[in-house]
């Protein structure tokens, strides 16, 4: 009878995986796959009377950056891929879980959410209660590096070593995976955000110009590389504001300026890497020269660093061919597979 009441329940509800991700959060509905791929940003204003209204979410928002008047704020609520502003979160969260309800829906939704590997009991605490609060009936985590790599279609659960390598907007998860658990893992707060960062203040350091936040990663996504490139010396227009004059200019830069300044963080991800595999029980290892290293996540898709790190470990590379989605997808399979849950989740 219990069964029978607990496929109602699973039938009335909208169970939902969520990457909640620095960047992106993506949700995964149950039965029907990805149906939110929207940026982690909320726009609040702020009232005469002190309180504050939220605007936009997602998309809508992250429009606002840098656009906004002095009594709206866009807000990025995660931080080096945790919770930064509990509130902004849960309402965040909440617009998600609205979102993605279908007609049929009468039960509080079932979450999985994705977090990253090592986070502490006081930032697990944090991300249940807003999910709670926010609308859920149960909350589960997953660590990030285990999603990613069941999302890639890894042998988690066999006697196999398995190399991930999840390059976030806020923190890289390098992970060595066998029988369902992470043997052993690097986890650095450096990713894509340190990228656009890198290229913002390198040319602000040598060009005296400065640039937005969604202008250095559109020239990151564009032309961001990490080992030498056939259009090197091609050269592209940036727009910004002179820091001498205080007015609009446009300069030209190299693409292979664009590498020299994202050279320091991606130096910090390959040394994790590294760090891991001197880490790895040397069967496991044996097992990761045969199977070669995975990487998923936005940072993943940085022209040429599976070659760079394939020339600096002397193993095989290869980015999984959905990087942006290989961790709510593993989670979306862990949601859908109940036996599965118990035994990859966190408490």
């Amino acid at each position: 009878m219990t069964s029978l009441f607990g496929k109602l329940i699973n039938y009335f509800s909208n169970d939902i995986a969520i990457d909640l991700g620095t960047a992106n959060t993506v949700v995964y509905a149950n039965g029907k796959g990805i149906i939110l791929n929207e940026p982690s940003v909320v726009a609040v204003k702020r009232e005469p009377n002190g309180a504050e209204k939220v605007l936009a979410v997602g998309k809508e928002a992250k429009e606002m950056v840098g656009r906004t008047p002095g009594n709206i704020t866009a807000i990025r609520p995660m931080k080096d891929g945790v919770i930064a502003d509990f509130e902004i979160a849960e309402r965040m969260i909440r617009y998600f879980i609205k979102k993605s309800k279908n007609s049929r829906t009468i039960f509080k939704p079932r979450i999985i959410i994705a977090v990253p590997h090592g986070i502490t009991q006081v930032e697990k605490k944090a991300v249940k209660d807003a999910a709670n609060d926010a609308g859920a009936r149960e909350v589960y985590l997953i660590e990030e590096p285990m999603s990613a790599a069941i999302g890639a279609e890894l042998p988690v659960q066999e006697a196999i070593g398995s190399m991930i390598v999840d390059i976030g907007g806020g923190t890289t998860e390098v992970a060595v995976i066998s029988l369902g658990g992470i043997v052993n893992s690097v986890s650095i707060k450096c990713g894509g955000d340190k990228l656009d960062t890198a290229i913002a203040s390198y040319i602000k350091k040598k060009y005296s110009v400065l640039i937005g936040e969604s202008s250095a990663e559109n020239i990151k996504i564009n032309y961001g590389s990490a080992y030498p490139q056939e259009n090197d010396s091609q050269k592209i227009s940036i727009k910004g504001v002179d820091l001498i004059t205080g007015i609009p200019t446009s300069i030209e830069i190299t693409v292979e300026e664009i590498r020299e300044a994202t050279k320091e963080p991606i130096s910090l991800i390959v040394n994790a890497v590294k760090e891991a595999l001197e880490q790895t029980p040397p069967e496991l290892a044996s097992d990761i020269v045969d199977s070669g290293i995975i990487l998923t996540g936005g940072g993943s898709q940085i022209k040429g660093l599976d070659i760079l790190i394939s020339k600096e470990t002397g193993l095989s590379v290869k980015v999984f061919d959905q990087p942006l989605l290989a961790v709510v997808l593993g989670a979306g399979k862990v949601l859908e597979n109940l036996d599965f849950l118990s035994e990859v989740t966190i408490e």
